[in-house]
């Protein structure tokens, strides 16, 4: 059967950052702790957000790593419990995002973060005790802001999913003025993760047409704007529609994702200093490769509408259509350039087959099929 749930309040325009002690008011949030990281600290995103609680008692937490760990969940953890805190305001991309809805869960909730993730059997131990959490997204990438799921490596270093509709945040200030002069770099690699998002949630075989649409109009969005968005920082143009396409996507991927994101989660968790929108452009072509002969994709024509949507002539151009997009935007060439060795490829493969994404993939990888990605993406 399918469970389709849209989702939460979002406030979407230049300038909506001014509107947060509004939405902590209507949520019950009166002494906020702000989850942030250096990065938006430095950029002076984080005072526009304390600049708009004036008269509140709030505390911070700007130590969020690149990929968030339950040590930083932890630590911040323990801010929001020593301080007194009753929610959390995220400020930042989706590493700070995620790391408030690991916060979320450990601050009211007894017994290791493994305890809670996915596939650990932990959705269902995740309950309406979590903290009330904001999310102020700070780049266009994941859209965690309106999502239900987090991600953080454990302390045993696996890069596990923590999923459930009590960690959707109960708003999402979603303010592309904050993302005007994001650097070229995390502009490409973070819009790169909205467009896959939009492109496996709309291949994934599940029964969802609201996503479906949803998704294709967010691909449509972040195809056609990415290049200007990164090219030029200050086009506010490309900026809100960057921004809408993290946001669509992310509405969307409660659908499922698929192989891309496996073998993002796996690699990830075996190097945390790979950035997860770069390898989901690198995995992208050869997963569409893949997936193309999926009784789902075929019956529904659906690489034929993703081409539409991006521009295309036919559905066998998308796979160099994406690493000419990736060229263009100069994002590495494929894996190996990034450090990766072909003798991880063993531990990638255990840990993408364990994934919680492994499954909603329109075709089941076996670890031969896994490994030729991999030898693809390389």
């Amino acid at each position: 059967m399918a469970l389709i749930y849209y989702v939460t309040q979002i406030q979407f325009d230049f300038g909506a950052i001014k509107l947060l002690k509004q939405e902590c008011e209507r949520v019950g949030i009166s002494r906020p702790l702000i989850v942030t990281d250096p990065g938006v600290k430095a950029a002076g995103i984080l005072q526009k957000a304390l600049d708009a609680l004036p008269g509140m008692t709030v505390a911070v937490f700007d130590q969020t790593p690149s990929n968030p760990t339950e040590a930083a969940v932890r630590a911040a953890a323990a801010v929001y419990q020593l301080q007194g805190c009753d929610g959390l305001i995220a400020v930042g991309g989706g590493s700070a995002i995620d790391c408030a809805k690991g916060v979320a869960i450990a601050a009211t909730h007894e017994g290791p973060l493994t305890h809670y993730a996915t596939i650990e059997g932990g959705s269902p131990r995740i309950t309406q005790r979590v903290a009330p959490l904001i999310a102020v997204p700070t780049t266009s990438g994941t859209g965690s802001e309106v999502a239900r799921g987090a991600i953080i490596i454990v302390d045993d270093h696996r890069k596990l999913g923590f999923h459930s509709w009590h960690l959707v945040p109960k708003a999402a200030i979603c303010d592309p003025e904050l993302t005007l002069g994001l650097p070229p770099k995390l502009t490409a690699a973070t819009g790169m993760d909205a467009i896959a998002h939009c492109m496996e949630t709309f291949m994934a075989p599940l029964f969802n047409p609201p996503a479906d649409g949803i998704a294709l109009d967010g691909l449509t969005r972040g195809w056609a704007h990415i290049e200007r968005a990164t090219r030029d920082g200050s086009d506010r143009e490309a900026r809100l529609n960057m921004m809408s396409a993290s946001m669509q996507g992310a509405m969307a991927f409660q659908k499922g994702l698929g192989c891309v994101h496996s073998l993002s989660h796996s690699l990830g968790g075996v190097d945390p200093r790979l950035h997860h929108g770069t390898l989901n452009a690198m995995f992208l072509p050869a997963v569409i490769r893949f997936n193309a002969s999926a009784e789902s994709i075929q019956k529904e024509n659906r690489l034929q509408r993703m081409a539409h949507a991006m521009g295309l002539a036919s559905s066998s151009d998308i796979p160099d259509a994406i690493k000419d997009m990736n060229a263009r935007l100069e994002l590495p060439t494929g894996l190996a350039a990034m450090g990766v060795q072909s003798d991880w490829f063993d531990k990638i493969i255990a840990g993408a087959m364990a994934d919680h994404c492994h499954k909603t993939n329109p075709r089941i990888a076996t670890a031969d099929e896994y490994r030729e990605m991999l030898t693809q993406a390389m």
